[in-house]
């Protein structure tokens, strides 16, 4: 293995695809209050010359990392996998207290949202629900302040060996 290079700072942005660049838009900066910061309009990929026109949408956080969406024009939404559950992929962001949390809970179901949560998952509390796009989002709280002792990562390694040794044995039975 090649030597270690310098760590990740933190995302920067991760990328869907969307149905309409517009109703996006509403979605994320009117409703969920994240600015528009960039958009890149473009006939070309620029990584691989392939023809399709786009448009690449940023919307930014907090801490300067965005969330992303390509409107390629055509108004479908990505396809989601047929062996997946709908509720395994999703994007967890975080908010600041419970009451912030309970606020935005408000807010999405007045505008007509379907929202389950608040949810206890011990180090989290979170709320769930669906973009127009049909890409899951998770609201949550962090309530440890964002420590992580060193009996949390033991136990979280743990926890990971006893699952592949559980999930290998269903493989061989």
């Amino acid at each position: 293995m090649s030597s270690p290079f310098e760590p990740i700072h933190r995302l920067h942005h991760f990328a869907w695809r969307c149905r309409d660049a517009g109703e996006t838009r509403a979605f994320y900066e009117d409703l969920l209050g994240l600015p528009l910061t960039h958009v890149i309009r473009a006939e070309t990929v620029p990584s691989t010359g392939e023809q399709c026109p786009y448009v690449h949408l940023f919307f930014q956080l907090q801490d300067g990392s965005s969330v992303a969406f390509f409107d390629l024009g055509d108004n479908e939404v990505a396809a989601p996998s047929p062996n997946t559950p709908a509720w395994v992929n999703h994007l967890a962001l975080k908010v600041g207290s419970l009451d912030s949390l309970a606020a935005a809970k408000k807010r999405l179901e007045e505008a007509g949202v379907e929202v389950l949560g608040i949810t206890d998952h011990g180090f989290v509390r979170s709320i769930y629900f669906f973009d127009p796009n049909g890409i899951r989002l998770e609201l949550t709280v962090d309530m440890t302040n964002g420590k992580v002792s060193e009996s949390d990562l033991r136990e979280a390694r743990q926890a990971l060996d006893d699952w592949l040794v559980e999930k290998a044995g269903r493989a061989a039975a």
